[in-house]
């Protein structure tokens, strides 16, 4: 068994997404994706990338990803936030998770970022424990709110 970790390329992109979708399944959202690979692709090459992505391959099969970006704090500065971390299912417990882990908090150190986050579901015990375990603090007094598309249209109608 070899573990890579790099940084994807333009043709890791349909791995990826599968990876997506597979992590939406996990999460109960089956339909919920709806980016493709050429958005990828658009949003994540090029000058001004608007994320970083590191892939795991296991004996030359891409078996997981991280996806990550920068975010401007106004308490602390210069962020990071980790968007989403998925190893293919058949794949857990190997030390994939970790290792991309690893990897964006390398990343985030090597930018001299102030602070990493993410979001985690809180029935997903074995993420919570491990991120526990690496010392991330749970902030449970904190809600995660967001706008969907039509919230959006919808808001700024009636303004």
């Amino acid at each position: 068994m070899k573990l890579n970790i790099r940084k994807a390329s333009v043709q890791d992109m349909p791995a990826v997404l599968d990876l997506i979708k597979e992590l939406a399944i996990f999460e109960k959202e089956p339909n919920a994706v709806a980016i493709t690979t050429d958005d990828l692709i658009a949003n994540g090459f090029g000058n001004n990338p608007l994320f970083y992505c590191y892939i795991a391959i296991l004996d030359d099969e891409i078996v997981g990803m991280a996806i990550c970006y920068f975010r401007f704090s106004t308490w602390k500065g210069k962020t990071v936030h980790l968007e989403d971390l998925i190893v293919k299912e058949n794949k857990r417990g190997l030390g994939v998770g970790k290792a991309l882990y690893t990897q964006v908090m390398k990343f985030a150190n090597d930018h001299g970022v102030k602070r990493v986050e993410w979001v985690v579901l809180d029935w997903n015990k074995p993420a919570v424990n491990f991120y526990e375990s690496t010392g991330a603090n749970l902030l449970k007094d904190w809600y995660l709110v967001q706008m969907d598309e039509e919230g959006l249209s919808n808001f700024l109608e009636k303004e």
